[in-house]
């Protein structure tokens, strides 16, 4: 019936713009021989207004105000505007009448109106076919048509600021409630382009016709409380509005969680005189044009109020309507544009004018027309309280989301991007996460979990049995808490406790749909994987062994180097002062100098274990290039000796008393049945223990005395043991055999994607990090190989390759060092044989004596 009847008017609105084309509207009079008693030329302007509306009332006042205002400044002007106002009485086809009839009968060379909607196209192709600017209150421009222009709102804008507002809380999904016409459905388009820029899905769009009854209204609104969203928007006239958010209070949607949002069509609802309307919109959200205080505007709201109440008296809380201060701007835009161009019936060249023309109106510093639309300063944001609203932010296209009144220290601002303190429907003081869960709309999550005595750290479990509530503490509890407030959407939920039960048990009704998930310290297994879903690990991979660590050794600091290589380094010791002690000696200048003692040499060789000593300087070259070759060794074994040192400072406090050992297992988990097995033990090796404390009392006692010699247990358990009790204990070994815990939900199920995801980004943040320091605090280090073998020292067999290539490049040197110290000696003698062989001594004494005795 609804389309039947549209069809039907479109069809009639375009007969009547064929019969005004048949009338030639466009016929008028090249020049206007109108001029009044002052020599000003009169320019017709038509009005198209519904006068029995306040809001074409408020209208029709501020043009009046507008014109009267710019001819007392501008009195020199030689045009005028003068008014051609016809009543539209709100009916489309009374107004298209109205323009014909301006057009041609009155020759007006500009109309604003109508405020009542009229298809843009049509509209516009009157526009066009006239040469005549229209500025119409309610129907859209088009860059198609230039003759048309919009005193309106910008659809786009609008949708950007809401956009920017949704992304602003990161709420990903909103629904959209518009009034069933063809203005709400052109405003769609605007609203998925802006909300698709900013990866924002509009999950539900609901139209209500302007003339729906209550139990239509009701069952619209019905759908909406299943939905996963609860981001609700609403584009619609305030009376219609009015019904629809008295229906949404009685259905309960005006409460904790919910989140409504009006657009500036909606938003004058917020002046309504009705108790139980302002009371169904506390918490609600609403954008409105922003116009910045100025006298201007302080002068025009009075006088059009005084106006105002005389023909409204019931309306006293009314304010100055938008539309009306765009409409004084917009008569001040046109009469300095009809005054530029001086010749009336040009709508060409008045056109231009127009789009040329910035003036400084009331609505803003810069009012202008661009794309035939008004340019806006953005909006503000109003938040209803009580009964009223307060401001509480700005949009602007350049700066987006800031706040009413951003806090000013040392003449800087700071914080002022996001909106101020915002008081939410059902009184919240915090943003509502934007939807709940959409798998169980209206209910609470059943989510098991695991009553434990003894490794309650993970999960400690509270039951008040008066009041019949259930709470939990522990890290495992603490990463679901957090993920569930990271959630994008609300998640209720209850916590259902079982005690003596295990695991699978709980998977099994997880499975039958007895409960919705499970919170513990649950291990990832395959054979579980079969019948539920788990999340992302939260903690470490794989099993470990605790040991109880050895008592002191301390002898240890031999134990780095075996005997055989002890001895070898000692008499490489005494082997390295003979060589340089003998270098020396034969190396001496004269038989009056003394070589280096024996024992000085010995205490050089021995301080160049800890750092070259340069007091004594050696003689020779040969006895410096020895010591060179010992101080490579001495470095070599010095570095051998404290890499090894540190692995038995490390590892043998670990080391299992033997491969025969006694190993515990934790007895209330699964390690019996598949970690233990795996590891290859003897059933009458393994002994069960049920708690922290059996592991510490079966460690102290020991395998021998009826204790054990190591406990086998994942890696968590045994970081919060550690995390627990004294240095005395260790982890020594792991192995990445289990896949470390999770949470648990059923195959397919929405929530557990979601915790894994805010469990891989824990991880990345650092936050689950944190979490583990809080309750595995004094971790000590372990090492992630093997470590139940114990290092071995270093033996000959290592480094002997060292010691023979010293050994013999030392012998080398000293065998050269004789050689090359013989052969010097063998040529002296030989000299001294010659001479004594032909008695040059005794002529040379001779001759010496000759000349002492001539000379004196």
């Amino acid at each position: 019936m609804l389309l039947r009847y549209h069809s039907k008017r479109s069809l009639f609105l375009l007969v009547i713009f064929c019969i005004l084309n048949r009338e030639r509207c466009q016929s008028i009079p090249l020049e206007n021989k109108n001029v009044n008693m002052n020599g000003e030329i009169i320019v017709d302007l038509g009005l198209i207004l519904d006068m029995e509306t306040w809001i074409g009332y408020s209208i029709y006042s501020c043009i009046n105000l507008a014109i009267s205002d710019f001819y007392s400044i501008n009195h020199n002007y030689t045009t005028r505007i003068v008014l051609q106002t016809k009543d539209s009485e709100g009916d489309p086809l009374k107004a298209l009448s109205a323009i014909r009839y301006l057009l041609k009968n009155k020759n007006v060379q500009a109309i604003i109106g109508p405020e009542t909607y009229l298809q843009s196209k049509l509209l516009a192709l009157i526009a066009d076919k006239a040469k005549v600017p229209i500025f119409s209150f309610a129907s859209p421009s088009s860059m198609e048509y230039p003759y048309l222009f919009q005193i309106k709102e910008d659809e786009s804008t609008m949708a950007k600021s809401l956009a920017a507002l949704v992304k602003s809380y990161k709420w990903r999904n909103v629904i959209f409630i518009h009034e069933d016409t063809e203005v709400g459905r052109e405003i769609l388009p605007n609203f998925l382009a802006s909300f698709q820029d900013k990866n924002i899905g509009i999950y539900y769009k609901s139209a209500i016709s302007a003339s729906a009854t209550h139990d239509q209204i009701n069952v619209e609104l019905s759908k909406l409380k299943n939905f996963s969203t609860s981001i609700i928007i609403v584009h619609m006239s305030p009376s219609l509005a009015s019904s629809v958010f008295l229906i949404a209070k009685r259905l309960g949607m005006i409460r904790e969680g919910y989140v409504w949002i009006l657009t500036e069509k909606t938003v004058d609802i917020f002046r309504s005189t009705k108790f139980e309307v302002i009371e169904s919109l506390q918490g609600a959200l609403g954008f409105r044009s922003y116009v910045p205080a100025s006298s201007r505007l302080y002068s025009l709201t009075t006088r059009w109020y005084t106006s105002f109440f005389k023909m409204y008296p019931s309306y006293v809380r009314k304010e100055l309507p938008m539309l009306a201060i765009w409409a004084y701007d917009t008569v001040w835009a046109l009469a300095e544009s009809i005054e530029k161009v001086g010749v009336p019936h040009n709508g060409s060249l008045l056109l231009n004018e127009i789009l040329k023309t910035r003036i400084k109106g009331i609505s803003g510093d810069q009012f202008q027309f661009s794309k035939g639309k008004v340019v806006t300063n953005g909006y503000e944001i109003v938040n209803a309280i009580d009964h009223g609203y307060k401001r509480v932010g700005y949009w602007t296209e350049s700066e987006g989301i800031k706040k009413a009144h951003p806090l000013i220290i040392s003449g800087n601002r700071y914080s002022s991007m996001g909106l101020e303190h915002v008081i939410w429907p059902g009184g919240a003081e915090t943003a509502p996460k934007g939807g709940v869960l959409a798998t169980i709309p209206g209910k609470r999550l059943k989510i098991g979990v695991l009553k434990i005595t003894n490794f309650k750290y993970f999960m400690d479990i509270d039951h008040d049995v008066e009041k019949n509530v259930t709470t939990a503490t522990g890290f495992s509890f603490d990463v679901f808490n957090h993920c569930i407030s990271a959630l994008p959407y609300e998640v209720p939920y209850e916590l259902i406790p079982f005690e003596n039960v295990t695991y699978d048990h709980l998977v099994q009704k997880v499975y039958n749909q007895e409960i919705d998930a499970i919170v513990g310290d649950s291990t990832i297994l395959a054979s579980r994987s079969e019948y539920v879903d788990f999340t992302a690990t939260y903690s470490d991979l794989g099993v470990g062994t605790l040991v109880r660590m050895k008592k002191k050794d301390m002898w240890i600091f031999l134990k780095p180097l075996g005997i055989d290589l002890w001895l070898t380094a000692i008499a490489f010791v005494i082997f390295t002062v003979f060589v340089v002690w003998a270098i020396e000696y034969m190396n001496q200048e004269s038989e009056n100098s003394s070589p280096l003692r024996l024992g000085t040499i010995f205490w050089l060789v021995l301080l160049t274990i800890f750092s070259a000593q340069r007091e004594k300087k050696l003689s020779s070259n040969s006895s410096s290039l020895v010591m060179y070759t010992w101080l490579i060794v001495v470095l070599i074994l010095i570095t051998s000796y404290t890499a090894t040192l540190a692995s038995m400072l490390t590892v043998e406090q670990f080391q299992l008393a033997s491969n025969e050992g006694i190993f515990g297992f934790n007895g209330n988990s699964f390690m019996r049945r598949v970690t233990v097995s795996n590891l290859n033990f003897e059933d009458h090796k393994l002994r069960p223990y049920y708690s922290y404390q059996d592991y510490a009392h079966a460690l102290s006692k020991g395998g021998k005395h009826g204790g054990a010699d190591a406990i086998i247990d994942e890696i968590p358990y045994i970081k919060m043991f550690l995390s627990k009790y004294s240095d005395d204990y260790a982890m020594v070994s792991s192995q990445p055999i289990t896949s470390g815990f999770g949470f648990i939900s059923p195959k397919g199920s929405r929530l557990g994607a979601e915790l894994s995801r805010e469990i891989a980004k824990m991880r990345l943040d650092g936050i689950l990090e944190d979490m583990e320091k809080k309750w595995f605090r004094n971790r000590i280090p372990y090492s992630s190989q093997d470590s139940s073998i114990m290092p071995k020292s270093l033996n000959l067999g290592r480094l002997g390759g060292l010691f023979i290539v010293s050994g013999i490049f030392s012998a080398l040197t000293l065998v050269i060092s004789a050689v090359y110290l013989l052969c010097a000696k063998m040529e002296v003698h030989n000299i001294i044989s010659l001479i004594d062989k032909h008695n040059l001594m005794a002529s040379i004494r001779y001759l010496f004596y000759r000349n002492v005795i001539i000379h004196n």
